[in-house]
């Protein structure tokens, strides 16, 4: 996916950074030891073959310059922070990490790589049929259970991990909330609809948000995309940069309970343990749906993203004022 936040670098440069984790032992010769991953929409990905044959992976976060969404500033940081909570509190696999540079004094932004996990990617390999119906539903199923798991770790307060920390949900969630809106508001985005209309609606359902007083790890971005899999088995979890303590049904399988052009969710509901939602449930789930609708708009803006990739975005918003009872004659 192409995004002006990936940060790539030249040749040379990425010999300095293997150099910088791994000794000048492991440079590789030669042009080829490089190869862009270009799936992901924010941080520029590299498979990296070291001299002795070895296969790693550089993740590289936006260049100091390009101006990213308040929530997103640090999320590298933020992830290497989850990466290692889910190492130690948890048995859910992810990436071994080899080196981190949080010095900028190679490239403007921070880095890291980490082990190449040899598997297939679930959400690629059921886009390509590398994977049958069947296999990407057992997927998907082990995908809910890995997400279980996850956010059965309790946090020390709600918010990001590292901080700001809030005392109750409602206080969390509203504030990143209200910060992706202020960022579309100062970049001039258009959303479809007054953003105070977009507010209000939020703050009226707000109350059911208390519902939660135990903050849990949710990792609010995994998708069958951030997901390897082997042999039918869940073998890492990728892409933990947005995770924060909150309420386990803000996560991403669940997305398409409400906006049916994304999967559904039901093998991922099956693997989660969520049957049926009880009314304050429901009403959360709707919140997180418009929340996210939200930030997929947003970042159009702020990711130079195609006129197609807006117009996507604002008929999922629509989708998401609807469940919330905002008819879009509601919308100026």
């Amino acid at each position: 996916m192409e995004s002006v936040t990936k940060n790539r670098q030249p040749t040379a440069t990425l010999r300095a950074m293997i150099e910088r984790a791994y000794g000048a032992d492991l440079v590789p010769e030669g042009d080829d030891f490089a190869t862009e991953l270009t799936y992901g929409f924010f941080n520029a990905l590299y498979r990296l073959e070291l001299r002795d044959g070895r296969l790693v992976v550089l993740k590289i976060a936006p260049p100091a310059h390009v101006e990213v969404l308040t929530h997103e500033r640090g999320m590298m940081r933020n992830e290497l922070a989850a990466m290692a909570l889910v190492e130690r509190e948890s048995a859910v696999p992810v990436p071994r990490v080899d080196h981190a540079d949080l010095s900028h004094d190679l490239v403007d932004a921070d880095w890291f790589v980490m082990e190449h996990v040899d598997a297939l990617c679930l959400g690629i390999a059921a886009e390509t049929g590398e994977l049958t119906p069947a296999e990407v539903e057992v997927g998907f199923e082990r995908l809910g259970e890995a997400n279980r798991a996850l956010n059965a770790i309790v946090g020390p307060h709600f918010g990001p991990l590292q901080g700001p920390g809030f005392t109750t949900w409602r206080e969390a969630s509203t504030a990143t909330f209200h910060g992706v809106l202020a960022d579309g508001e100062r970049a001039g985005v258009e959303l479809g609809w007054d953003p105070d209309v977009v507010r209000a609606t939020w703050a009226a359902h707000a109350d059911v948000l208390d519902e939660v007083t135990e903050p849990r790890l949710v990792e609010i971005d995994l998708w069958m995309k951030n997901s390897m899999i082997r042999d039918g088995r869940i073998v890492a979890v990728i892409d933990h940069e947005r995770a924060m303590f909150g309420d386990p049904l803000i996560e991403a399988g669940l997305t398409g309970l409400d906006l049916p052009v994304f999967p559904d969710p039901a093998p991922f509901q099956r693997g989660f343990g969520l049957t049926e939602l009880t009314d304050g449930q429901r009403t959360r789930r709707r919140l997180y749906t418009l929340w996210l609708a939200v930030v997929m708009l947003v970042e159009t803006t702020y990711r130079q993203q195609t006129p197609e990739q807006y117009r996507w975005a604002r008929e999922q918003l629509d989708v998401a004022m609807a469940l919330l009872g905002r008819a879009r004659s509601q919308a100026a």
